[in-house]
């Protein structure tokens, strides 16, 4: 569940402060993106065609390099402005709620699944949490997300994603990608607070300097997301494992802290294409709000996507009855 105290969810574009470096906003004009990573890969690949067709103006290839290191800065600053240095942030007892939520998707004696759209690290945080601050009982929770030790580096301090198979095995999937998972060019690395014990602000400046960019689908439209979707391995196939599951007619799908929004028609059409009966959506305060009628709207336009051999019924619930940071007299 998302916690807008904690991580702010707006376009980190949109946060970022690009006063030191105005030029580089017109870099992203002018290659259609708010992408950080495309920015960044065009401004170091132009800086070495310059002394080919620019030969008389050798300060324009520093000031691309120089930009191109700035930006990277800039965006491990926004993230670190936007999201707690380490899971210390956090009460044991607020985890300790989310694992009790997660129990009933994730439990042992639980054949769900988890899909997250966000990108933050606190779902992370909360699996890998086991203490238990009020009792010796533990609460075990199915972790699997298809990461595992590098083959070649067991001892890393990273893991790294099996592939396709480990997948289909996986019961959490980050639809959206996370700021843990770095693309090294040749795999996907995972980078863990148990293996690191580095704040996550040290963690992603080390990576991106050493040109490994943080894996996350935070930025445009619905079409663009798809994309980026389909153009990554990992990504794809967490997004082919979701619509498996919502063509089983036996599945019930819970939506919790999303706002069907339209940029991510591109998940929310895979439950309304798919055959499972019934959807439950997490509506937060008054049910009469402008902001919570749009959410009603849009979940029974869904409904109306559905063949008539499947049809779905849409239910709503309270949010705050699901108590996914709150432990009850705490």
């Amino acid at each position: 569940g998302c916690r807008a105290e904690i991580f702010h969810y707006a376009s980190l574009f949109g946060e970022a402060d690009f006063s030191a470096v105005p030029e580089v906003e017109a870099v992203f004009r002018a290659l259609g993106t708010q992408d950080f990573e495309v920015a960044i890969r065009a401004l170091e690949s132009s800086s070495a065609l310059v002394p080919i067709y620019a030969p008389d103006n050798p300060d324009s290839a520093q000031t691309m390099r120089d930009h191109a290191a700035t930006l990277k800065e800039i965006l491990v600053s926004t993230v670190a402005n936007n999201h707690p240095a380490t899971p210390n942030t956090i009460a044991d007892h607020e985890f300790w709620a989310c694992r009790q939520f997660l129990s009933h998707f994730l439990g042992q004696n639980r054949e769900g699944y988890v899909f997250t759209l966000n990108y933050d690290l606190l779902l992370y945080w909360a699996l890998m949490h086991d203490d238990n601050p009020f009792d010796d009982d533990p609460l075990e929770l199915k972790k699997n997300d298809g990461f595992g030790n590098d083959e070649d580096d067991p001892d890393a301090d990273y893991v790294v994603w099996q592939g396709e198979t480990a997948a289909h095995s996986a019961h959490v999937h980050f639809l959206h990608g996370g700021l843990h998972l770095f693309d090294s060019g040749s795999e996907l690395q995972k980078y863990t607070w148990i293996r690191k014990g580095e704040p996550l602000v040290e963690q992603a400046r080390a990576a991106i300097n050493a040109n490994k960019y943080p894996l996350f689908v935070a930025e445009g439209t619905s079409t663009q997301k798809k994309n980026k979707i389909r153009h990554n391995a990992y990504l794809y196939q967490s997004f082919k494992v979701l619509t498996a599951n919502a063509q089983q007619g036996r599945h019930c799908f819970f939506i919790f802290g999303h706002s069907l929004a339209e940029n991510d028609d591109h998940i929310l059409r895979r439950l309304g294409r798919g055959r499972f009966k019934t959807l439950y959506i997490g509506i937060f305060g008054n049910p009469n709000s402008e902001t919570n009628r749009e959410i009603i709207r849009r979940a029974e336009a869904l409904a109306t996507e559905r063949h008539d051999r499947w049809p779905l019924e849409v239910a709503f619930f309270d949010s705050a009855s699901a108590d996914v940071w709150r432990v009850e007299n705490v």
